[in-house]
């Protein structure tokens, strides 16, 4: 499949909103059960100035996914690490496009002297946990039944990456 990574933009904060609301809606990838509007991406983004956010568009300019890192703390002592938010299109998950994301958004961390990504998982996303695994995290933790969605209860799954960055 043909996709072009890009940086994302506040123009893109609608469609990006769109993807995330058809996991709330339809999975439990996302914790929340109320669906966001775009200024909940701008909100997102305004905390994630200066890491990289892309999103993947098809030939057709369709957005076929987005990725971002931010912060996993305010404290200086992580700012080598950093949290991953990834969201690909149902028509286009199992294509590539959320494995292109992360391979650029780890060459970006690279660039930034981030040596470690978090993923913060439901363990009822069980597609999530393996495409993480397939990538290169390893289940470092569990928060064992601290989410509820739906009346259903799940535990958070807790994955890293240390990233072997060129010298």
């Amino acid at each position: 499949m043909h996709f072009r990574l890009q940086a994302s933009e506040p123009a893109d904060y609608e469609e990006m909103a769109g993807i995330f609301n058809y996991y709330v809606e339809h999975t439990f990838a996302t914790y929340t059960e109320t669906q966001v509007t775009p200024d909940r991406f701008e909100g997102l983004m305004s905390f994630c100035q200066g890491y990289p956010a892309l999103t993947a568009r098809t030939g057709q300019e369709a957005m076929a996914g987005f990725g971002l890192l931010r912060p996993y703390s305010p404290i200086q002592a992580f700012d080598r690490t950093a949290e991953l938010t990834c969201f690909i299109h149902p028509d286009y998950t199992g294509k590539g496009v959320g494995t292109a994301i992360l391979a650029e958004l780890e060459s970006g961390a690279c660039g930034m002297g981030i040596s470690s990504i978090l993923a913060t998982i439901s363990s009822l996303n069980e597609g999530s946990i393996a495409f993480h695994r397939a990538c290169g995290f390893s289940e470092c933790g569990r928060l064992p039944n601290v989410g509820l969605k739906r009346s259903v209860p799940f535990d958070i799954v807790l994955m890293q990456k240390q990233l072997q960055c060129p010298s």
